[in-house]
């Protein structure tokens, strides 16, 4: 397939997940209110614990990242989920593409969702509570919203195996994966302060080094020697497992002809 036939299909699935984003309408619900309340509670227990500007940065970070990832991952997971509620999920992989166009195309639109979300609650966090989050620079910037976007799409591609794999039944990993994740990587709080085995598993997620790089720019020791470096390789190496991972899946569910259960 040549770019110009491989960038159309992508862009298609891009399309496709955007219209029916458009159409539900939830999507301004999922998109607006949750982050936006999750910012202001936390904001405001910030306010009450009377923490210093850097903690309050910190923690406010850890909320944003939280609601990028898990608004920009929903979006690939959809690149699933959307053609197993319609009953179609056959239909689609019969089509001449692979998995890369839907991953990708679900991708882009997450993305650009996900710098909404960012917009939104960088200027709220400001106005509300004094925190400027673009502080440490474009570059700085720019390195951490690529951290959550990877994570994002390795969480939502390995959503996609496991719904391709188990069926209707692994649904719920689209919402709790995100959290479980976030979770470990520290969103709230230093992996430091998780008992040694938890922090050690923490430290091989990409978006524990990404949050570490960029919360030193507001003053705390990083954790990591050069973590920026290690979260794109961590990234890079966890992209390709979940794509092979989701490549297997569909062969697996062609080969037991749950495809076609899946469509009924």
């Amino acid at each position: 397939m040549s770019w110009r036939a491989e960038a159309v299909a992508i862009w298609a699935f891009a399309v496709r997940n955007l219209l029916m984003a458009t159409r539900n309408v939830f999507f301004f619900f999922e998109l607006l209110f949750w982050p936006i309340v999750g910012v202001v509670s936390i904001g405001l227990m910030t306010r009450f614990l009377e923490l210093r500007s850097e903690a309050t940065a910190f923690v406010l970070l850890g909320t944003i990242a939280l609601s990028v990832v898990q608004v920009c991952q929903l979006e690939v997971a959809y690149a699933v989920l959307f053609d197993v509620w319609s009953k179609s999920i056959k239909h689609q992989f019969l089509a001449p593409i692979g998995v890369r166009h839907l991953t990708l195309g679900s991708w882009i639109v997450g993305m650009a969702r996900g710098v909404v979300i960012f917009l939104i609650l960088a200027v709220l966090g400001w106005w509300a509570f004094g925190v400027n989050v673009i502080a440490p620079g474009v570059g700085a910037l720019l390195a951490f919203l690529a951290g959550c976007f990877l994570t994002a799409w390795i969480i939502g591609v390995g959503v996609c195996a496991l719904i391709t794999l188990f069926g209707n039944r692994a649904e719920a990993f689209a919402w709790a994966s995100a959290n479980l994740v976030l979770l470990l990587a520290g969103i709230y709080y230093p992996i430091s302060v998780l008992p040694t085995p938890v922090a050690a598993v923490a430290s091989l997620i990409p978006l524990t080094h990404f949050l570490d790089a960029y919360r030193a720019h507001y003053g705390f020791a990083s954790e990591f020697s050069h973590p920026v470096v290690i979260g794109f390789g961590l990234a890079a190496a966890y992209a390709l497992l979940a794509h092979l991972a989701l490549m297997a899946a569909v062969r697996h569910a062609r080969s037991s002809g749950l495809l076609l259960k899946m469509s009924e």
